[in-house]
């Protein structure tokens, strides 16, 4: 979130649940990764760990109960016992939890997440009303074989909530068009914007079609991106053009 140097947690929380009922007629609402905490503020994240039935799954509940959609509310830094995970979590539009999923590639590369954070134990995709949906977190975008773990299990939809600096932007859109197009998937990209330490996200959030196409793509700003999408789609590209049944392991 482009504000999140000069807001406290719970300030935040306040303002995008406000956002999340403002997307009236939606039938999915999605959020980036870690913006209770920032990406990049490692020391806020200890202090500021919530479990699964604290203050920020709450008042997002809320707020998905209030527009009456589903919401992937991003991430945020859960705490389970003595150990933090980087947690996203789906609600549905009564607000209970129907899907979580922990990061499983954390990004830092010996510091950073991986010196905070425990790695998730498997991929989740969610049996959603449109369809199998898979969950991936910012660094797993690089990570292929997650993508075909997702694929096997059913997603034809993956939603990728991230926190991608500006610095590889570049990457972020080149990665999630490959990842559509080699998996025949509808790929949903929420990216975060704004200062986070010293680092500098680098928004770009877009909505890619089986065939690679960009449906939307948002700015390096903050804003709300409204995109409709057929999952149905996925069916009609994957009998056209079978490439996926010619994998060989």
């Amino acid at each position: 979130m482009d504000r999140a140097a000069s807001e406290s947690v719970p300030e935040r929380v306040e303002r995008v649940a406000a956002l999340v009922r403002a997307q009236s007629g939606a039938d999915l609402v999605v959020l980036p990764e870690l913006w209770p905490q920032g990406a990049f503020t490692y020391r806020s994240w200890e202090p500021t760990a919530e479990p699964l039935d604290g203050q920020i799954v709450t008042a997002l509940g809320t707020a998905a109960r209030d527009v009456g959609a589903h919401v992937h509310m991003g991430s945020f830094v859960e705490r389970d016992g003595d150990r933090l995970f980087n947690t996203s979590v789906v609600l549905d539009p009564g607000g209970h939890i129907v899907a979580t999923y922990r990061k499983i590639h954390r990004f830092g590369f010996a510091a950073g997440e991986p010196t905070l954070l425990t790695a998730g134990p498997k991929p989740v995709v969610w049996s959603s009303p449109w369809g199998g949906v898979g969950l991936a977190t910012c660094y797993d975008l690089r990570f292929p074989e997650l993508f075909r773990a997702l694929l096997d299990d059913g997603a034809e939809v993956v939603v990728v909530t991230s926190g991608w600096p500006q610095a590889r932007i570049g990457h972020w859109a080149l990665l999630a068009r490959a990842r559509a197009v080699e998996n025949q998937v509808v790929l949903v990209g929420c990216n975060a914007v704004g200062q986070q330490g010293s680092t500098l996200l680098g928004g770009r959030s877009l909505v890619v079609d089986p065939w690679g196409e960009v449906l939307a793509e948002a700015g390096a700003d903050e804003e709300q991106l409204t995109v409709d999408a057929d999952p149905a789609q996925v069916a009609r590209v994957r009998a056209e053009f079978p490439v996926l049944a010619d994998r060989r392991l």
